[in-house]
């Protein structure tokens, strides 16, 4: 069997309060990630994800448990691990002092790349990431989003095996992040292996083959998005378009108690967790008070799963959660 890309273990992370409370970050995560997939790592603020990073990219030591990187020791071997790895991390910092290209071109020379191939790759990355204009400044000179811009590029700029990206797409136009979206289904289809974090579920679900959801440092649930959305079933998202909303017509679904309700200008997105004739009955009921100029219906979204999960989550007593592990 080939070697994992990654492989984790009993994962542990304990922080300490200074009332000496410990606090569990990352408590017993165990998975194994296929080299060339996308790996979408998911969960609500809190729920360990940066912290996992951390220990996956060496910056800091696990509690208990073991993490090892195509085969090698994040504890063990750092510095090797830190050789068959790129990282965009939250709070990852470009050199302020440097311009955009000689960021890159130091990237480069970090992972040993001959002088000639760094100024072709470089010039090909400021293009790809629309830094042409931006190229020469000092990136303590630029926006955040072009210093998000810049981080991203450098791992484009080698070849490392693994690459971690913790919100890639912060700051980004929404043409920007679809090319860099396309950008990281080309390098895994080329064998790289991709580990993401993202708040914008959209993306997981464009994005990854696989996902981890992670709540309170432990699993919640594991699969690719067809898995993932068999545990929402019953849910349906329905989206109606009116000449006008009915007046009073949100408060109205607010009391259905969806799982996700938005109205915007004239449409309304509603997920519901009720039986599919209720869904229907409710549809009709509606073009029966408004002219309707667009009606669909489709079954849950990664964003109705996730919501579905920390609901159910919220739900679990401390105790049960000790028992049960938090899911699988």
């Amino acid at each position: 069997m080939p070697v994992p890309a990654i492989e984790v273990v009993n994962l542990e992370k304990i922080y300490t309060r200074r009332r000496g409370e410990p606090v569990r970050a990352v408590d017993g995560l165990t998975f194994s990630i296929a080299p060339g997939s996308i790996f979408g790592l998911l969960g609500p603020n809190g729920a360990g994800k940066t912290t996992t990073l951390k220990i996956l990219t060496t910056l800091i030591k696990p509690t208990s448990g073991h993490a090892r990187i195509l085969g090698i020791d994040v504890v063990g071997d750092p510095l090797k691990v830190r050789q068959h790895i790129s990282v965009v991390i939250q709070e990852s910092a470009v050199e302020l002092f440097l311009s955009v290209r000689d960021n890159l071109h130091t990237f480069a020379r970090f992972h040993r790349l001959p002088v000639d191939e760094i100024e072709r790759r470089a010039s090909r990355v400021i293009a790809q990431f629309g830094l042409e204009s931006e190229s020469s400044k000092k990136v303590m000179d630029l926006s955040g989003g072009f210093r998000r811009r810049v981080q991203v590029a450098k791992v484009f700029m080698v070849d490392t095996p693994v690459v971690f990206l913790d919100e890639f797409s912060t700051g980004m136009d929404p043409i920007l992040k679809r090319s860099v979206m396309g950008l990281l289904r080309e390098s895994a289809q080329r064998g790289r292996t991709i580990v993401l974090t993202t708040q914008i579920l959209q993306e997981a679900e464009e994005l990854c083959d696989d996902i981890l959801i992670v709540n309170r440092g432990r699993e919640v649930a594991r699969g690719d998005l067809h898995t993932l959305k068999l545990l929402a079933s019953g849910v349906y998202e329905v989206t109606m378009t009116f000449n006008r909303v009915p007046e009073g017509l949100e408060t109205e679904l607010a009391a259905r108690h969806p799982l996700r309700l938005s109205v915007s200008a004239t449409t309304v997105e509603i997920a519901l967790k009720e039986p599919e004739h209720q869904v229907l009955e409710l549809v009709t009921a509606l073009s029966k008070r408004a002219q309707v100029l667009r009606v669909e219906i489709g079954g849950a979204s990664l964003e109705d799963v996730f919501v579905q999960l920390m609901l159910d989550g919220a739900h679990e007593t401390p105790e049960h959660a000790a028992i049960t592990g938090g899911g699988r």
